[in-house]
């Protein structure tokens, strides 16, 4: 697959793939002819701003994921805008006070901290309506693929998935014991996980094939994703990761650090990382920008 100007995307370093994915998507919302034009109100400000200054990770596994399938890239972008849109949804409301009571994010101020909480609870509604709204543009395919992605987003979204591992994650502040490897690892494949799982398995869905290799590498480095979020809570800092750091461990709170030591949480992740390459096998070299991006999970400085 290659861009306007011929570059081949396969062959680019990964980090400008990943830089090359952000820019497609943020056009597709942000651009002189996106979906969210500079408002008037609040909400649509709200929004751009929590959509402003991710990696654009998921967006990318779903592009990349169509690439092996033969999907066109004008196609896999909006299913990638609209999982960035989930992923943006869920961090505005995880960082209300209710839940997380975080202050910053993406090295900016929490959406309602730059505005309040009702704006921000309504900017990550918004947000989270307006990923199905993409899933169903014209660009995307037939219905019946629209509908296919829908439902699957939905369940990954949704109590099976991101929301059900947060409120697992909420009852485990409240134990009053520290919870266990068992079920941390539980509520972080769906809190996490699922939307990374969703965004691998994405392209193979949009081609109708199977899902089965890219299910188990999403999940491999969904769960190598958070274990490597717990390190970084330790060894990095606020500056760098663009939130804050070391809350987990003022909390109290159980962690992968916390239950398995750093080494062996590092050993752990550099183990699931080797799995989903492994994951990869059938699609030969043309996978091998997924497996720079997995080992990018865990190299990754915030």
């Amino acid at each position: 697959m290659t861009d306007t100007t011929g570059t081949d995307l396969h062959a680019l370093p990964f980090e400008a793939a990943l830089a090359r994915t952000q820019t497609w998507v943020e056009t597709i919302l942000l651009g002189p002819q996106g979906v969210l034009q500079p408002d008037t109100n609040d909400l649509g400000d709200a929004m751009r701003h929590a959509l402003q200054g991710g990696k654009g990770l998921r967006a990318f596994l779903v592009i990349e994921s169509a690439r092996l399938h033969g999907i066109d890239r004008a196609r896999a972008a909006y299913v990638g805008a609209a999982i960035e849109c989930v992923h943006a949804y869920s961090l505005v409301h995880d960082d209300l006070p209710c839940m997380d009571n975080d202050d910053l994010r993406r090295g900016q101020p929490t959406v309602h901290r730059k505005w309040d909480e009702a704006t921000a609870v309504l900017a990550g509604d918004a947000l989270q309506t307006l990923a199905f709204e993409l899933l169903c543009h014209a660009n995307v395919g037939d219905a019946a693929t629209q509908i296919q992605l829908v439902y699957t987003l939905a369940q990954a979204a949704g109590r099976q998935g991101m929301v059900g591992g947060q409120l697992l994650d909420m009852a485990a502040e409240k134990m009053d014991r520290p919870a266990t490897l068992e079920e941390i690892t539980t509520l972080q494949s769906g809190k996490t996980g699922a939307l990374i799982e969703w965004s691998a398995m994405a392209g193979a869905v949009m081609a109708g094939a199977s899902t089965a290799a890219l299910e188990q590498y999403g999940k491999n480095i969904g769960l190598a994703f958070q274990i490597a979020d717990d390190i970084l809570d330790v060894e990095s800092d606020a500056a760098t990761m663009g939130k804050a750091t070391g809350k987990d461990a003022d909390a109290g709170k159980a962690t992968f650090v916390s239950l398995l030591g750093l080494a062996e949480a590092k050993s752990r992740a550099q183990n699931l990382v080797q799995s989903a390459c492994n994951c990869l096998n059938a699609y030969g070299d043309d996978a091998d920008t997924l497996r720079a991006c997995a080992r990018f999970v865990i190299g990754r400085k915030n």
